[in-house]
C-alpha cells in the first residue's frame, strides 16, 4: 500500500545524529520512514499527492525531487546537509525546530525547476569546467574514491570551447564554463546568480567558472568572507528556455548529476510538485 505521508531520512547528511533523528521522527510520527538507500523506489512507495518530508542535504533533496518531479506531491525540507543551497534559497530556516515548524505549517506552492537534456536540476546546470568541478567536489565531500581520478583529470584538462545560444538568449563566444542557475549559490555555496526557485526564470552566466582560480576564489569568498548572494554573482541574463551548441561537444551536469553533452536545451519549468515554504516567501 502506498504511503500518503513519507519521511525520508538521509544517514549521509552531516547534520543527522541519533538525537536529531529522534526529534524528527517524533515530529512526523504519522509519516512512514524511508532511508535514503531506498529513494530509487520512492515513486512506487507514495501516492501521487503524498506529503514527503526530506531530512537531508542538497543531494538528498535533489534525488527525491528528480524521481517525483512528474507527480503532485508536496515536499517539505529539513536542511541537514553541509551547504543546503536549495533550502537556503527558499528561506527554509537552518534551525531544526523552525524548519520542522515550516514543514508542518508552511504553505505549499509550485516553484521553478530547471531541466537539461531531460534531467531536472534544483540549483544549477554547469557546462564545462564549472560542472566538472561541482561533480568532483560532490565525490570528495562524500569520500568516494572509485572513479575520482578520472574526475580530477577532467577538471585539470578542461579547455575553452566556442558556444552559440539561441531561443530566449542569442549570443556566442568562447568560455571555459556556462552556468544556468536556479539558486544564487551551488556546490560549496559558490555564488552563481541572483535568482531563486520562487522566480519564473533561470539565470545564465558565461563568466562564472572562467578559470580554475575563479572557482577557487568563489569558494574562498563563500567560506571566509560570507559573500554569497550580495556580492558573489557576475552579470547574469534571465531566460525561460535556451538552446546551447558548442564546438567541441562539452559535458553537462544537472547539479552534480551527469546530463549528457551539448547540444542541449536548458529550460525553466513550473513544477507540478509543491514545496512547503515559509509564508513570508
Amino acid at each position: 500500500m502506498r504511503a500518503a505521508r513519507l519521511l525520508v531520512l538521509s544517514s549521509r547528511a552531516g547534520g543527522l545524529n541519533a538525537e536529531i533523528e529522534s526529534r524528527i521522527r517524533q515530529a512526523f510520527a504519522d509519516h512512514t520512514v524511508l532511508r535514503f538507500g531506498a529513494v530509487k523506489r520512492i515513486q512506487t512507495l507514495v501516492t501521487p499527492t503524498a506529503k514527503v518530508v526530506v531530512a537531508g542535504g542538497d543531494g538528498t533533496v535533489g534525488a527525491v525531487v528528480r524521481r517525483l518531479a512528474g507527480t503532485s506531491c508536496r515536499i517539505g525540507v529539513i536542511p541537514l546537509g553541509t551547504f543546503n543551497n536549495f533550502a537556503m534559497s527558499l528561506r527554509i530556516p537552518a534551525d531544526l525546530d523552525k524548519a520542522i515548524d515550516v514543514a508542518q505549517r508552511g504553505r505549499a506552492r509550485s516553484i521553478t525547476l530547471g531541466r537539461v537534456n531531460g534531467v531536472v536540476f534544483l540549483e544549477a546546470c554547469g557546462v564545462g569546467l564549472f560542472g566538472a568541478t561541482i561533480r568532483l567536489g560532490e565525490y570528495a565531500k562524500d569520500g568516494r574514491l572509485r572513479g575520482i581520478t578520472a574526475k580530477i583529470r577532467r577538471v585539470l584538462t578542461a579547455r575553452p570551447f566556442h558556444y552559440e545560444l539561441s531561443k530566449d538568449l542569442v549570443a556566442s563566444g568562447t568560455a571555459m564554463s556556462l552556468v544556468f542557475s536556479n539558486t544564487y549559490s551551488t556546490g560549496i555555496q559558490l555564488p552563481v546568480g541572483d535568482s531563486t526557485p520562487a522566480d519564473r526564470y533561470l539565470d545564465f552566466s558565461a563568466h562564472t567558472g572562467s578559470t580554475h582560480l575563479d572557482i577557487a576564489g568563489r569558494a574562498l569568498a563563500s567560506a571566509l568572507l560570507a559573500k554569497h548572494r550580495e556580492e558573489g554573482a557576475d552579470q547574469v541574463f534571465k531566460f525561460r528556455k535556451v538552446r546551447v551548441v558548442t564546438k567541441p561537444r562539452v559535458r553537462a551536469y544537472a547539479d552534480h548529476v551527469p546530463a549528457g553533452y551539448t547540444p542541449l536545451t536548458v529550460s525553466a519549468e513550473l513544477s507540478r510538485l509543491k514545496f512547503i515554504i515559509p509564508d513570508a516567501l
